[in-house]
């Protein structure tokens, strides 16, 4: 990503609150009259259920295309970047080496999946100093719907020695798509773990469709990397969302976690620190508090970070013009929009078209 909220890092210190969002709308801060949480608590409170829940209820997974490839001994793939959409790799046989734009190289062996939500380029190697060939380039045959097949294998080589399933996915949470910008460019899924519990069977039942070939494999397997790459979303979210631990201190802070919830389902509404501090029943003062000691920064600046995050996803995906971006996230003002951009991620919004998201 090219915008990096502190909040996920660092604690930056003496910020003020935020009011600066040009003519974004809302009513004069003031106290709800809340009672305040027992202090007790919110050390003990957990990531609950329920909240897991509201994360990922409204997350949508649906596959665009896919790919099974069998490789000869010395292969090369590459993946060119889509903002927007997630890649899930799965793979059936063999090893591989997952390989991103920064050079970090991830092992693959047979049975691992792999999910990365960004859309970031990257590359599937045999080695780490094999060059890559996009995957576009080679020639592919129908298997069924939106699923591909294609063999690189060489005459030398008639048996695969690596066989892989590739997606490109539609990858959207609804109304708390900011954490899908939170989550790390590579997810791989160790199976055999207990972050993953219950992908086992899924993964093994992969392996079989893609090594056996029956009637409507293709098929099958389309819908079952659309459950393994929802399973490895949960996964995160369970075991606390591990790249934002300021985030996830604040959702198990029952004087937090409703405000964040809210500021997540409607990023474009006016917040004020008032209203955000009745979500939680508690007085503006002690919700500012401990929003600033939790978060490192005050409830509007993670506002507005919020926003140009999302901002930020939806320029580079070049399908919405810059004054409809203002208008989703409630800017009157494009003008105002753009200062507030350039203000958070150092750029204008016009940059985010093609700048590499890293």
């Amino acid at each position: 990503m090219t915008v990096s909220p502190r909040y996920l890092t660092e604690t930056p210190a003496g910020h003020s609150e935020d009011s600066s969002d040009g003519s974004r709308g809302g009513a004069p801060e003031s106290a709800p009259g809340a009672g305040t949480a027992d202090a007790g608590t919110a050390e003990h409170y957990a990531l609950s259920s329920d909240l897991i829940s509201e994360l990922l209820t409204s997350m949508r997974l649906r596959g665009v295309r896919y790919r099974r490839v069998q490789v000869g001994p010395r292969f090369g793939l590459r993946f060119e970047a889509k903002p927007g959409r997630a890649s899930f790799h799965f793979l059936a046989v063999g090893s591989a080496v997952l390989r991103t734009e920064d050079g970090t190289c991830h092992e693959l062996t047979a049975g691992n999946a792999v999910f990365m939500p960004q859309g970031e380029a990257h590359q599937l190697l045999s080695g780490p100093d094999i060059p890559a060939r996009a995957i576009e380039s080679f020639d592919a045959t129908p298997l069924g719907d939106a699923v591909s097949g294609v063999d690189t294998c060489p005459s030398t080589h008639p048996d695969p020695s690596a066989i892989l399933f590739t997606g490109c996915m539609d990858f959207d949470l609804g109304g708390m798509r900011g954490l899908s910008a939170l989550m790390p460019d590579v997810m791989p899924a160790d199976a055999t773990g207990t972050r993953y519990s219950g992908l086992m069977p899924i993964l093994a039942s992969m392996k079989r469709e893609v090594c056996s070939g029956r009637v409507g494999f293709a098929g099958v397997l389309a819908r079952l990397a659309e459950v393994a790459a929802a399973m490895i979303v949960r996964g995160w979210v369970e075991c606390g969302c591990d790249n934002s631990a300021g985030l996830v201190a604040a959702l198990r802070d029952p004087r937090l976690a409703r405000a964040i919830l809210a500021l997540h389902r409607r990023p474009e509404h006016p917040w004020t620190v008032a209203e955000l501090a009745a979500e939680c029943h508690v007085s503006r003062s002690v919700f500012a508090d401990r929003f600033q000691a939790t978060i490192g920064m005050p409830p509007l600046r993670y506002a507005t970070e919020l926003r140009m995050l999302l901002a930020d996803q939806w320029l580079a995906q070049g399908t919405l013009p810059i004054q409809s971006v203002a208008g989703r996230l409630g800017y009157t003002s494009q003008a105002a929009f753009s200062r507030a951009f350039k203000r958070v991620t150092g750029r204008p919004p016009g940059a985010s078209r093609t700048a590499p998201r890293s």
